[in-house]
């Protein structure tokens, strides 16, 4: 159903972890990098986001986190969007009313990207019917505040990383450096488990030209130290390799057989490494796309 949740991939898990690890840094970036005044309040806290009432399908947000002061006084539900995906524009509205019903005070929607064109995609208003409108409040690594100093970078280390996540890969290389530099200082005094997630998923965002200025950070034959990294880096390399092999595939059968269908390139588009190499060794001697896709 549309307000079902899919698998969540572990970049998503991994951003997530920042905002609940540290309650504040969703109010935060919404007042200080998408300049909207917050009510008062004396308290940040992690809700449940499970935002299902008495309803067939299940709605759950991705985070909730909860401003109070004695009472609620804003719920902020928290998306973490990877790519552009129309059904949310019909279960996030869901959430914010959900919320807002549970706990009888105002809500809004903060949506967290690392790409900015999802960015604008999400930042468009959400039409409910008649003039009624819902306006997500939408962070793209564009409006991610850069962190270069260390003592900032130590005193709120979520922020830092998620600093380094969104400029790692600048043109200019030093100031993506000193970034990343910052961040990984700040995880210096954390626990180990959130130390070797945050410096594997500041690792793994930056490009290989501001890793080659901060070779002084990490021996050369740096291996990722925690499971998430792990992971990730090899899903990294095969999605990297079926790219490449799909491409090629779908170049070699428009040669061979001209203009393909779109459902092959579909077809080609989705197939793991594997099934790509067989198809691969099938096109010089297949008479026909059958042949191959067989």
């Amino acid at each position: 159903m549309g307000g079902r949740k899919p698998v969540p991939s572990l970049v998503h898990e991994a951003l997530l972890a920042l905002f609940r690890n540290q309650p504040g840094l969703a109010p935060g970036l919404v007042r200080d990098a998408l300049h909207v005044e917050l009510p008062t309040y004396t308290e940040t806290r992690i809700e449940s986001a499970e935002l299902t009432d008495v309803q067939p399908a299940e709605y759950r947000a991705d985070l909730v986190v909860l401003l109070c002061d004695t009472r609620p006084v804003l719920g902020i539900v928290v998306e973490a969007q990877l790519a552009i995906d129309e059904r949310k524009r019909f279960s996030w509205p869901v959430y914010v009313a959900g919320l807002r019903a549970r706990m009888r005070c105002p809500v809004c929607l903060f949506v967290v990207t690392e790409d900015d064109a999802v960015a604008r995609w999400a930042s468009r208003d959400i039409a409910l019917g008649g003039e009624s409108r819902l306006r997500p409040f939408v962070l793209g690594p564009s409006r991610v505040p850069e962190v270069v100093d260390e003592i900032l970078a130590k005193s709120d280390p979520e922020l830092a990383v998620l600093s380094a996540r969104a400029h790692g890969r600048d043109t200019d290389v030093d100031k993506a450096a000193r970034i990343a530099n910052a961040a990984v200082a700040a995880t210096h005094d954390l626990d180990d488990e959130r130390k070797q997630l945050y410096f594997d998923f500041v690792h793994a965002a930056l490009s290989e030209a501001v890793k080659r200025s901060l070779e002084a950070m990490r021996p050369a034959n740096y291996e990722y130290q925690s499971d998430f990294a792990r992971k990730a880096f090899a899903e990294g390399e095969t999605k990297g390799r079926a790219e490449g092999s799909a491409r090629l595939l779908l170049k070699l059968l428009q040669l061979k057989f001209g203009p393909l269908p779109e459902s092959v390139v579909d077809c080609v588009q989705s197939a793991k490494i594997e099934k790509l190499d067989r198809w691969g060794e099938l096109v010089l001697s297949a008479q026909s796309l059958e042949d191959v896709l067989r």
